[in-house]
């Protein structure tokens, strides 16, 4: 009996010991509720936008990150059984409440006070509501405040308010007047900033902290050039929640499409999605004469190409924020386009007498299919001990192919005609992939040091094969027949080192990049093989002489390297009177930039002046040779360029409903180049203007023109004409600012169209393209956290 009690209370012990272990564990996991408001201590009037962040009180491990609404209440869930609060608001002093517990889940803060911090209040108080740009050695940093975070904007909307950035009713985004902008959220590439997606209207203003311009990059990024870089720097503490949207559009020539974009946000995940369908007409007019001189004979040719499609697109991705210092991305893109090409040309040959001895039509019938599929792995960590020591990973992969068979009918109208039925086949397959690695390291404030490595590999394949309508059946043309095999390896490492003081800074780098390029022509077994080393350093300066006004200087070397159509040999004989081709011998072209600006900023004005130089050897220029009245152009290395020029761009608001964008480039240039013996050493000068006017007219309807003008252009061969054209659009916000309808016009007057002339002793070419004028109407809903959504009618 005694053992046997002895055991039994034993037993009751242990059970007891476990029942309050249990309790104890399910107490620490219970979700507990926390509420409370914050006010100004004197007034006691509530402050909004009071950041309150929740930390474990054991380990001081962040929970949640929120801000205070209009009447200064907060509300959060909390996994934890006790907890500390810290609150914080610029110009007030920063409080913070420990060891806070509760009997049951739910814990009422009460009334919070905080005093005015007299310190910091007169250094912060414009920060706090209004956004400002600040100068950085290679960049403008535009910071996001109050008056733009809290109206509820996409991101697409507040790149329109960065000075330099310009972003029209359809969502193309330009910078300095130039399109082609590379943009990257929180430093890295992502689906959600593909330019043909729409899912920038899925972030919106509060969730941005601020926005990096990159005109001149340094040796940091790859030494492929591109227009500039837009960095969208994201809070971490995020608005939870969903946000979304849902675009239906229309437009003539037909387009169109019906989107969904969502974005859901949690302590742990960012999970964010696309989905899309539609159709499209790209009608182009295309009129050319080839005159030989020799024999005065010519051959003209007009008619309008199609490329009709339709596409279907998919995008998925997460991001798994494993604590508040290391996220993980992983997304995935899937596209599919059907393409359908039917096009007519008719085309007249005129004798020496300037008779017209013949005439024929050639009907084209394409069809193709193009699967496009993109994945991404990313990896950031954020350092503990400076909010700018990083280490960033990713892995893109990119695979793009195509079926694509055509049938050219050749058929008589006047005379006899002397060409045969033509087919082509297709099979494309294409392969990206790249891994990059970048860390950042700052040293007491002023010092910075950054290093990386980018390895890029690109494989192509291009079976192509031309046959000709001979004795009741086609046969293969091995002339125009051929198997085109691409490879690019490209490794890339750098390192950059910075100084910066409040006022002055200087930023060096310098990258090493290693190219290996093989071309092969299976058929003809004509191969290429290619590895060069080369070394690209960068210097950039900049010196602020006080908050308005701001110097930069730069110079960076920079490569061209031919793209995979530059190097493919394969005809397009769509017109075969007038044939493109590229060239497997071409060499990359390289260019040395050397750029100082000024930037001013006073009131509701911006400027920006920028005087550059280039110089660039094996200018990469497309040649057109001609034989027996047709025209074939290929890209060849000829010679060198020396550009110099000037830029200005301006963003005013004379009135409070109106912006006006104003860019203007001047450039003159002088080539000196040699082929086949002909000597193409030339001078001439080339500017361009573009205004844009964007009009609140009441208030929930914006109307914008834009209004564009290119000078004439001196080419090589020849001269390319002048064009001015015309857009307009309008925007009209609903259902409180969570609808949009828009409108846009491209192109009003159908004057942007190119004329290109060549001018030579033994011929004549001239050739016109026009696309014509675009009518889009679109209507957007946007959901969730967010309010108002962007609508972009451009696809890609």
């Amino acid at each position: 009996m005694t053992i046997q009690y002895k055991l039994t209370a034993f037993y009751k012990a242990l059970l007891l010991l476990l029942f309050f272990a249990v309790k104890i564990s399910i107490s620490a996991q219970a979700s507990l509720n926390v509420s409370g408001k914050v006010v100004e201590a004197s007034s006691k009037t509530p402050l909004e936008f009071v950041t309150v962040v929740a930390y474990e009180a054991d380990t001081d491990n962040i929970l949640m990150g929120i801000t205070t609404d209009e009447a200064g209440n907060f509300a959060f869930k909390a996994n934890a059984s006790r907890i500390d609060i810290e609150f914080s608001f610029i110009g007030f002093e920063t409080q913070k409440l420990k060891s806070l517990k509760a009997n049951t889940n739910v814990l009422d803060i009460g009334v919070v006070s905080l005093s005015s911090d007299s310190k910091t209040l007169d250094l912060v108080e414009v920060r706090a509501e209004r956004s400002q740009t600040e100068f950085k050695l290679d960049k403008r940093v535009f910071n996001v405040g109050q008056d733009l975070s809290s109206t509820g904007t996409s991101a697409l909307e507040l790149l329109n308010n960065v000075p330099s950035v310009n972003v029209n009713i359809e969502g193309e985004i330009s910078l300095r007047g130039s399109s082609g902008v590379q943009i990257l959220i929180n430093g890295k590439p992502s689906v959600l900033a593909d330019d043909g997606s729409n899912a920038l209207g899925s972030i919106t203003a509060d969730m941005i902290e601020k926005i990096e311009v990159i005109t001149n990059p340094s040796a940091k990024y790859e030494a492929e050039g591109t227009a500039g870089i837009l960095n969208i720097v994201l809070k971490k503490e995020e608005r939870k929640g969903m946000n979304g949207s849902v675009s239906l559009n229309t437009g003539f020539p037909y387009n169109h499409s019906l989107g969904l974009s969502l974005n859901r946000r949690t302590e742990k995940w960012n999970l964010f999605s696309q989905m899309g369908v539609g159709y499209r007409e790209l009608p182009r007019f295309r009129n050319n004469i080839n005159t030989n001189l020799i024999d005065n004979t010519t051959i003209n040719s007009e008619g309008i190409e199609y490329r009709n499609e339709n596409f279907y697109n998919f995008i998925l991705g997460t991001d798994y924020y494993i604590n508040p210092q290391n996220v993980i991305t992983l997304s995935g893109s899937f596209a599919y386009e059907i393409e359908d090409q039917p096009s007519d040309t008719d085309f007249e040959f005129v004798n020496s007498e300037g008779d017209i001895t013949r005439r024929w039509t050639r009907e084209e019938v394409t069809n193709a299919g193009n699967p496009k599929i993109q994945y991404e792995l990313q990896y950031k960590t954020d350092f503990k001990d400076h909010e700018d020591h990083d280490l960033l990973f990713s892995a893109i992969g990119n695979y793009f192919g195509k079926q694509q068979s055509s049938e050219f009918t050749n058929t008589a109208i006047l005379g006899v005609l002397q060409f045969t039925d033509q087919l082509t086949e297709t099979q494309f397959q294409e392969g990206k992939y790249t891994f990059k690695l970048d860390y950042s390291k700052p040293y007491k404030d002023v010092w910075t040091f950054e290093t990386g490595a980018q390895y890029l590999i690109n494989n192509v394949g291009n079976d192509f094969e031309v046959s000709n309508f001979e004795g009741g059946e086609f046969v293969a043309d091995p002339s125009l027949t051929n198997n085109f095999i691409y490879q690019q390896n490209v490794l890339g490492v750098y390192a950059t080192g910075a100084y910066e003081e409040d006022r002055w800074g200087v930023k060096l780098g310098a990258r090493v990049e290693n190219t290996y390029l093989y071309t092969l022509l299976e058929d003809t077994n004509e191969e290429n093989d290619q590895n060069f080393t080369n070394f690209f350093p960068s210097v950039h300066t900049s010196f602020k002489l006080n908050e308005r006004t701001s110097f930069q200087g730069g110079y960076s070397r920079r490569i061209f390297r031919p793209r995979l159509w530059d190097l493919n040999p394969f005809f397009n004989i769509r017109n075969n009177f007038s044939v493109r081709t590229g060239n497997p011998d071409l060499l990359p072209e390289f260019t040395d930039s050397y750029e100082v600006g000024a930037i001013y900023i006073i009131g509701e004005l911006s400027t920006n002046l920028n005087v550059f130089h280039r110089y660039t050897t094996g200018k990469i220029e497309r040649i057109s040779t001609f034989e027996n009245n047709v025209n074939t152009v290929r890209p060849y290395n000829l010679g060198t360029s020396n550009a110099t020029g000037v830029e200005v761009n301006a963003k005013y608001s004379p009135l409070k409903k109106v912006t006006l964008t104003g860019d203007a480039n001047y450039n003159y240039f002088s080539r000196q180049g040699t082929f086949e013996t002909q000597s193409f050493d030339f001078q001439a000068g080339i500017w361009s203007t573009k205004v844009t006017c964007k009009v609140k007219v009441i208030k929930f309807l914006d109307a914008e023109v834009t209004g564009q003008y290119e000078s004439r252009e001196q080419t090589v061969q020849g001269t390319m004409s002048a064009q001015l054209f015309a857009d307009a659009g309008l925007r009209y916000k609903m259902m409180n600012g969570k609808g949009v309808l828009s409108f846009s016009v491209r192109d009003i007057f159908r004057s942007r169209f190119r004329e290109n002339e060549t001018f030579q002793d033994e011929f004549y070419i001239y050739s016109k393209s026009l696309r014509g004028r675009f009518l889009t109407l679109g209507f957007s809903y946007g959901f969730g956290k967010g309010d108002a959504m962007e609508y972009s009618g451009r696809r890609r």
